[in-house]
């Protein structure tokens, strides 16, 4: 005997899948603003980061955990984690770009969180930080100050638009 169905379900495929699978993440997802290794767009953050990527990714914490932990808080255990071990602040980090990846509906990109941050650790955090600057914060004032402009109706700082001219 042989059996043989050519019914198609809405899915496109021969056999039905259930709704709360997403079976194609990326087409899902959003592109992040800036590429993994774009740190030219923000030198000054670049740099922090290089020689102090505490201060980043104590700012990026506090606006992912929505102000519950302050930057100094984040920062100082990360801190604390980087002496223990690079591996140990890795994990952490990349718990926080998972966060942040949910929030906003990133893609998973260029590969899995906890791959980017143990070979590109400073790359990620960069990206993350322009993530969240290009989203509206301002990144030196904290989760409640970010509110509080929102509040206001101020969500982004006034860009200028160039030099003066006749």
């Amino acid at each position: 005997m042989h059996y043989q169905d050519h019914t198609k379900y809405s899915n496109g495929y021969p056999y039905p899948i259930p709704m709360n699978i997403n079976t194609h993440p990326s087409s899902a997802s959003t592109r992040w603003s800036t590429g993994l290794c774009h740190c030219c767009d923000d030198p000054a953050n670049c740099l922090v980061t290089c020689f102090c990527p505490c201060v980043t990714f104590g700012q990026i914490a506090e606006i992912v955990n929505k102000g519950s932990i302050s930057c100094a808080q984040s920062g100082a255990v990360y801190g604390l984690l980087l002496g223990f071990t690079a591996g140990l602040s890795c994990l952490y980090s990349c718990f926080y770009r998972s966060r942040l990846r949910g929030q906003y509906d990133l893609e998973e990109a260029p590969c899995v969180d906890c791959l980017v941050h143990f070979f590109c650790e400073q790359c990620a955090l960069c990206q993350e930080y322009r993530e969240l600057k290009n989203r509206g914060f301002d990144m030196g004032i904290g989760w409640q100050a970010n509110m509080d402009r929102q509040s206001r109706g101020i969500t982004a700082p006034p860009t200028v638009a160039g030099g003066m001219s006749r």
